[in-house]
């Protein structure tokens, strides 16, 4: 037989509303009630009903992620972020892929609702009316690395992108590059497009003659790079530096070129995007632009908290007050991180 909220009222010789209110949290409790119900809920092996007490609360305590991939380790660690932010929260996570598809984060949507407070979304391949009418209205979101007024009820956390790519240009320029090859992501891809066009802006204000041969698309995949590094060295007048718009695709173009026996950096500069754990261990280290990319995803997970409900005060303690709402749209600052692969370390970090 099942032990039910019932049994450690009695046991306690307390009311079930009092068993309630120590459990939840709601509402403070004399210590000395507060360690019987306690001591009875031990003693009986009392589990409360996960669904039920959600239902009474009229909340599920969980957070719904939808991002594009699950592989690699942007991903991991944008998941990493997100789940301490939740965790310290006392929210647990459900995750799923869209693949890179408005019809998966459809799918997503329609298997998850119902069964989180809040949705975290990145889409960043995905156009802003077709975004609109996959996300719900009625469940308060976060989009990462998305843009604002998607929905009434998104908020959009971005990178600096723009202005991280025209950083990593300007670096190499200042290394006497005139020559840059440029690893594009999807063509349809927002961050892709803002690194592109912070490339491009930044050769342009060196006056520097723009040549589109240089841009070469990798897909941000490790094996797109190596494709796209490889379409560049065997331009009739190849680049003598490569920036990458991720640091995977980065990590394709250094060993294509290690492959090729191309020696980086003296034969050719290869610096990155997003500083994945892995950059600063790569032969040799990779010089990139840092996102701060696990900070990136607890970020976008407190601004979705601050406009839910507070959870639950552990038992004893006030309840906690209702967030305030954060602003709409929030940019991440990036950062230039200058290590072997561009002929340059030993050199201080650069904002960006």
């Amino acid at each position: 037989m099942s032990i039910t909220i019932k049994d450690v009222a009695s046991l306690a010789g307390v009311s079930v509303a009092t068993v309630s209110r120590v459990l939840n949290g709601s509402a403070p409790v004399l210590e000395d009630t507060r360690d019987r119900v306690l001591a009875a809920a031990a003693e009986l092996r009392f589990s409360p009903n996960g669904a039920a007490r959600s239902l009474s609360m009229q909340r599920t305590m969980a957070i719904g992620v939808i991002l594009p991939d699950l592989h690699g380790e942007f991903f991991s660690e944008l998941l990493r972020g997100i789940d301490q932010a939740a965790q310290s929260a006392r929210y647990s996570l459900l995750v799923s892929s869209s693949h890179h598809d408005v019809l998966g984060i459809e799918t997503a949507v329609r298997v998850i609702r119902g069964r989180v407070d809040g949705l975290l979304v990145m889409a960043p391949e995905v156009t802003r009316s077709a975004l609109a009418g996959a996300l719900p209205h009625d469940v308060p979101t976060v989009l990462l690395a998305g843009r604002a007024g998607t929905t009434g009820d998104a908020y959009a956390i971005t990178v600096d992108n723009y202005g991280g790519a025209a950083a990593m240009t300007r670096h190499l320029i200042s290394l006497n590059h005139r020559r840059i090859g440029f690893i594009a992501g999807a063509a349809h891809n927002a961050d892709a497009q803002a690194r592109e066009r912070g490339y491009l802006a930044a050769k342009r204000a060196a006056h520097i003659v723009d040549d589109p041969a240089l841009v070469v698309r990798g897909n941000f995949t490790q094996d797109g790079g190596a494709e796209a590094a490889r379409a560049l060295v065997s331009l009739p007048s190849p680049p003598t530096a490569i920036f990458a718009a991720n640091d995977a695709m980065a990590v394709g173009a250094l060993a294509f070129l290690r492959e090729a026996g191309i020696d980086v950096p003296s034969r050719m500069a290869v610096t990155g995007f997003d500083d994945i754990p892995v950059a600063r261990f790569l032969n040799p280290p990779l010089t990139t632009i840092r996102v701060g990319i696990a900070a990136f995803g607890a970020r976008g997970t407190q601004s979705l908290l601050d406009v839910l409900p507070a959870a639950p005060s552990p038992p004893g303690a006030p309840p906690r007050a209702t967030r305030a709402v954060t602003a709409r749209r929030d940019v991440i600052p990036t950062e230039l991180v200058v290590r072997d692969s561009c002929g340059a370390a030993g050199r201080a970090l650069f904002l960006a």
